[in-house]
């Protein structure tokens, strides 16, 4: 005899067996999230800034001045409170899927699963696999794949 059991739901309503694919790098996140009444795509961009390059002295610009470029520690703090900042929000964005798939093709994706894990997300992530460069096409495809097809086809009204 079957029950019917409640699903879990998240703080924006969606069931927590929903799942999400995230592509990730240091300059933008791609969010695929499969419900049962669709997909979700959804695009957050960095504000994280490369680091600014340091010169030595040139005869076209004068000598160098230490207060030109702020010290290789201060920028580094500058670049890992950005990228905490942009990690959060991207965590913000998958905390009511139940199950992850994570993508990238650099540190971003270790980075992002080992901030899930300090938020105790870790245990959702299904899967971490390195990926260049998608469309987001080749990446709504490929969620679809690994999730096996747990939603159609359609987009949800914006």
């Amino acid at each position: 005899m079957a029950r019917n059991r409640a699903l879990p739901v998240g703080t924006t309503g969606f069931p927590m067996n929903d799942h999400a694919g995230v592509w990730i790098d240091h300059h933008k996140a791609i969010i695929v999230g499969l419900t049962p009444d669709g997909e979700v795509t959804l695009v957050i961009p960095s504000k994280v800034e490369k680091h600014l390059e340091r010169g030595g002295d040139s005869p076209m610009e004068g000598a160098y001045e230490s207060r030109q470029v702020p010290a290789d520690d201060s920028r580094q703090r500058a670049l890992t409170g950005g990228l905490n900042i942009y990690y959060d929000e991207v965590i913000a964005s998958l905390r009511d899927y139940g199950s992850l798939l994570i993508l990238g093709p650099g540190e971003a994706k270790k980075e992002l699963h080992s901030r899930l894990t300090k938020s105790k997300l870790g245990a959702r992530v299904a899967a971490i696999e390195a990926a260049d460069k998608m469309t987001d096409r080749q990446l709504v495809a490929k969620v679809r794949t690994y999730f096996g097809g747990a939603a159609p086809r359609k987009q949800p009204p914006s």
